[in-house]
Formats: C-alpha cells, sequence, structure tokens
C-alpha cells in the first residue's frame, strides 16, 4: 500500500517517518548509528528526519523539497511511504507524490497549530481522491502533551475537512522526536485510548483492484510489425479500470470506431485470454482500423466514456503566472492532448477558508471551478464516475500548471453532430471485406481532396482534371460537386428558409465516408469552405483522410489549406501541382 505521509513544513512529517522505521527495525543494519555518528562528528543534533533528507541541498535547508520514498513492513502487508514536501513553493511535488498513493498521513504541529498548509494539503488530498486519511498532532511534547491541545486541534480540523468531504479515520496524539503513539502506545497520553500509527495503518482498507468497472484504456500507441512477415499492428496501454478478453467488441472515443479483440499479445510468455486492471498489454482487432494515440477504449456494452470540447472542472492551479483566459495551454486527459483555454471562472474556491469567490484568472495555489475549451473533443469519465479516468494537467510551455478533475462535459456547436457520428460508427454495418483488402484490391489508399476557393476561381475544371488523371492513372476515383449534393440527396432541405449549411456538409460528410469505406478516392469542389465547415466533414470522416486545396485568391479566409494555387495558366496544370503533393499509393 502507498502511503503519503504530508504537511506543512517543519511540522515533523520526515521525523515522524524516520521514527517509525527506526521503532519497526525497518532501517538498513547500521544504517541508525551511522547518522547518529555523522551527526556527532558535524556537532548536529540527530534527528529521525536525517534518514529520509538523502539530498544534500534537503539536509542544509531543513526543508524536504522533493518526494522521498521508503520501504517497511508489517505482519499484516509491505507499504511505500512517500513523504510528501510540505513547502508551499513545492505543491506540485506534493501532488506528484501524493497522486501515487491510496492513503494519507496529514501532520500537525500542537504547538504550531493548523496552517495555511495544512489546509492546503487537506483539500488537495480531497481533489485527488484519497479518502483514507489519519490526522497525526505531532510534537505533543512541546506542549505537555496536553489533553485540551490536542482537543481543540481535533475540533477545528474536523470542522474543516467535513467541508473538504473528508472524514479523518482518527486524530493521534504523538511525538515523532520520543516515538510517542507511533509504534508503541504512550505512557504520557494515558487520557488517549485510540491506536497508535501503526496500528491505524494496518487498519487502512485495502484498495480492491477495479476489474469489476467498466473497461478503460488510454491508447499509448499504435505498433505495426513486418519484419520475417509479421504484420501484426498491435494497440498498445495500460488498463485504467475493468478487463478485457479476446473476442470481447471495443469502441475507441472520441472517434466511436469499432473493432473486436483478436488476441492479446504478451511479451516473451503465452498470450492470455483475459487482461485485468493496472496490467500494461498490448492487442491486435480483427479488422484493422485508424486510431490515434490518446483514444480511450471501452468495451460494447458497458457504459460508455464522455466526449467534448467543452469541460466543467474543478482544478488547483500551481504556475507561476495565473491561468488567464485568452491564453493557450495544453492539456492532458490520459494519453490525449489538446490545446484548451479559459473560458470562464464560475468561481474561485479559497483552499484554505473553502469560500467561493469570483475573479476572471485563477492565481498560483488557487482551487478553481472552470469552464475550459479544448480545440478538439476528447474522451473522459466524470469524477463521480471514474475517478482516474477523469484526471488531467494543465501544461505551460514545458511545465505542469495545473491539474484537476472532469466535473461534466458542456454543449458545443458541434456536439449533437459528434454524437451523431459515434452512434453512425457504432451501428454501422461492417463488410466482409476490410480496408486493408480493398488497399490492396485498388492499390491506392482511400481519401477525401476538397478543393475550394471563390466563384469562378476554376475549381471544377481542376478537380475534373484531377480525376482524370487519376483514372488514366487505374485509380479508383469519383468527383462530387456540391450542387450534386444540394439538388440531389439535400432537394429536401434546399427550399427551406434559413441557413442549413451545416446540414449540407454533414450530408457530404456522410456521402464521403461512403465513398472512403468503399475504397474510393472522392474529389469534391465546394465555395468559400471554411474552418468550421471543414470541421464537420473532419468529424465525419477523420482529418488524416482530407487534404484541401485553395484556388485562387485567398483574401481573409480562416480555412488552413494543405495547397494553395493562386494561379495557373490551365486546369491542367493545376492538376499537375495537386499530382505532386497528393500521395495516395
Amino acid at each position: 500500500m502507498n502511503i503519503v505521509v504530508t504537511g506543512h513544513v517543519d511540522h515533523g512529517k520526515s521525523t515522524v517517518i524516520g521514527r517509525l522505521l527506526a521503532d519497526t527495525n525497518s532501517l538498513p543494519t547500521g544504517k541508525l548509528e551511522q547518522v547518529r555518528e555523522n551527526c556527532r562528528k558535524n556537532s548536529k543534533p540527530f534527528e529521525y528526519a536525517f534518514l529520509l533528507d538523502a539530498l544534500k541541498d534537503e539536509q542544509a535547508q531543513g526543508i524536504t523539497i522533493d518526494s522521498a520514498r521508503c520501504f517497511f513492513k508489517t505482519d499484516k502487508r509491505r507499504y511505500t511511504i512517500i513523504d510528501a514536501p510540505g513547502h508551499i513553493e513545492f505543491l506540485k511535488n506534493m501532488v506528484s507524490g501524493a497522486a501515487r498513493a491510496s492513503a494519507a498521513l496529514l501532520v500537525i504541529d500542537a504547538e504550531e497549530g493548523i496552517c495555511e498548509n495544512s489546509k492546503r494539503h487537506g483539500y488537495l488530498l480531497s481533489m485527488l481522491g484519497i479518502k483514507q486519511i489519519v490526522v497525526l498532532i505531532n510534537k505533543m511534547d512541546r506542549v505537555g502533551y496536553s489533553k485540551s491541545v490536542y482537543d481543540e486541534t481535533c475540533k477545528d480540523y474536523s470542522a474543516f475537512l467535513d467541508k473538504a468531504g473528508i472524514i479523518p479515520r482518527a486524530f493521534i496524539p504523538v511525538s515523532g522526536v520520543f516515538g510517542d503513539n507511533i509504534a508503541n502506545v504512550s505512557s504520557n497520553t494515558g487520557w488517549y485510548s485510540g491506536n497508535t500509527v501503526l496500528l491505524e495503518l494496518d487498519g487502512f482498507d485495502e484498495e480492491e483492484p477495479p476489474d469489476d468497472e467498466p473497461f478503460r484504456m488510454f491508447v499509448q500507441d499504435v505498433y505495426k510489425f513486418t519484419k520475417n512477415g509479421d504484420d501484426r499492428r498491435i494497440v498498445a496501454g495500460t488498463l485504467e479500470t475493468g478487463k478485457v478478453s479476446t473476442r470481447d467488441d471495443i469502441i475507441f472515443y472520441p472517434s466511436g470506431k469499432k473493432s473486436r479483440i483478436k488476441t492479446i499479445e504478451e511479451f516473451g510468455a503465452a498470450a492470455p485470454q483475459t487482461i485485468y486492471s493496472g496490467k500494461a498489454t498490448g492487442f491486435t482487432l480483427n479488422e484493422q482500423i485508424y486510431i490515434k494515440r490518446g483514444e480511450l477504449v471501452a468495451k460494447e456494452g458497458q457504459p460508455q466514456p464522455k466526449t467534448a470540447k467543452r469541460l466543467l472542472v474543478n482544478l488547483f492551479w500551481l504556475g507561476r503566472e495565473p491561468f488567464l483566459p485568452g491564453k493557450s495551454y495544453v492539456i492532458k486527459i490520459g494519453r490525449a492532448k489538446a490545446v484548451v483555454y479559459l473560458e470562464k471562472v464560475e468561481k474561485i474556491v479559497d483552499a484554505v477558508l473553502l469560500k467561493a469567490g469570483e475573479n476572471e484568472s485563477v492565481k498560483r495555489n488557487e482551487a478553481a471551478k472552470c469552464v475550459i475549451s479544448l480545440d478538439k473533443p476528447l474522451a473522459f469519465d466524470t469524477s463521480d464516475v471514474n475517478f482516474l479516468t477523469s484526471r488531467f494537467v494543465i501544461v505551460d510551455g514545458y511545465d505542469i500548471a495545473g491539474g484537476g478533475t472532469i466535473e461534466k462535459g458542456l454543449l458545443d456547436e458541434e456536439s449533437l453532430l459528434r454524437e451523431k457520428i459515434i452512434t453512425r460508427n457504432i451501428k454501422w454495418e461492417k463488410s466482409w471485406i476490410s480496408a486493408e483488402e480493398r488497399t490492396e484490391k485498388y492499390k491506392q489508399r482511400a481519401g477525401l481532396v476538397l478543393i475550394t476557393g471563390h466563384k469562378d476561381a476554376g475549381k471544377k475544371p481542376v478537380a475534373k482534371a484531377l480525376e482524370k488523371r487519376f483514372f488514366d492513372q487505374g485509380r479508383f476515383v469519383y468527383f462530387i460537386g456540391i450542387a450534386n449534393v444540394l439538388y440531389g440527396v439535400d432537394a429536401d432541405i434546399k427550399g427551406q428558409n434559413g441557413n442549413n449549411k451545416e446540414e449540407h456538409f454533414r450530408r457530404l460528410g456522410e456521402i464521403a465516408y461512403l465513398m472512403l469505406d468503399a475504397g474510393c478516392i472522392l474529389i469534391v469542389t465546394a465555395r468559400d469552405v471554411n474552418e468550421a465547415e471543414l470541421d464537420i466533414l473532419r468529424e465525419a470522416v477523420g482529418s488524416e483522410r482530407i487534404t484541401t486545396a485553395w484556388i485562387g485568391n485567398r483574401d481573409s479566409q480562416d480555412l488552413l489549406c494543405d495547397i494553395h494555387i493562386e494561379s495557373f495558366n490551365d486546369e491542367n496544370e493545376a492538376c499537375l501541382v495537386l499530382g505532386t503533393v497528393l500521395q495516395y499509393n
């Protein structure tokens, strides 16, 4: 079991841990004597904290600046103790240490009392989902083992933790220096009838592996093999929760693509039929589909994750600069990344007073409920459903500046469209002919070429010339002008009042999806396509299968096209330029 020990600087965390190791005979032979001798030679008073503080500058400054780990065992279990820094400047290190723990000891100095960082750390433990917490009222020797001091501290800190949603397992009066109630019952606290620290540790509940929860795995990467006729494409990742077996149908989010697990791969061992939570693994699929790093995998028939571009989140900000609207950051959810912006600060939560406030930005060491917007949809679970797949971090430049959990996904302008496409992908009746077989048969990769520009720029002649060029090369190719869609598939909405461009492009995207699924190279012309309209096509068929070309003067168009042909003598010249860029082999 991983236990994090945290609290304000100088409240005695490292001393408590050092004493715990010493009193349970968990130190290497001669280690305690060695540290005592070093202190004697340097004319320094011996401290149990020196057993942990291995970094030279930690000993020089007397503060823990990184998360140190140590190990010991009792008759019941093995422990990893994480000594998290307490100084406000090192809250980021404290978070990284606590994120690996399933329970916590929170140390408070009986003499100094409850500090701001004592409250910050309590709130952070709550945000990290750590519910098993024991509070140690340390340095009781300095207050004469006063029961009234102990009672007052318990009362005040209990009231704070209650607001943060934490009910401590116990409050234990201890002295790290003298070992009171660490491993042995103290005669100095006859008024205390509870357990020692060691007994409380053994009383923590084991975290059951989340094997019975819905299956979740973030795609870390897809590995393709070719040597010695090996044609496997292995989807790799670590199971966050649940279990999965061969022949299970799985769905990838946010794309909504579905396939079936063919084999589970095990390096240097027989392939298992089932894998469980916490396992780093890889598997192959019955049908090869294009998926990206970061997609969240779920099992069909189980509760499915959410996808959204706007999120309501609870976060704690650790960056040197405030979290500001209008500035771009990077969010990471599992293995997925996206550009993220602060849209709105719903409220600032004072992590010390736990009072809500209002602000336009989030400053360092502040907690907040915020609305954030992403440049593309990502998959996730909400914190009340699956804590592990609701967590995120926000990166500013090269530094992790904040983190938190997702409370819920919010609607955006593409939510309905995205939901329709995910449903289409899940319900899609697949042919017995795979995409790989079509690629082999036609000697080409399917793709969509979107040619756009202003009116009379020459889009259609260029598109038709490109179609003829591909056709003469033996390609499976087809041209569609937007009018073909408007007066055919869209005839039922063409005459309606209002702007139906979104629905026109949605239907065009569905036509493109069909043509690409058949293995075709589809060439489409449409006038003055913008980024929002292209996003609809990207949602429908996948951005990796679209190539965009702008013909003629661009003016102030916002479309980020792949090819721009500003001028040409005839359509064949423009077609040659396109042909050098478009690769569908």
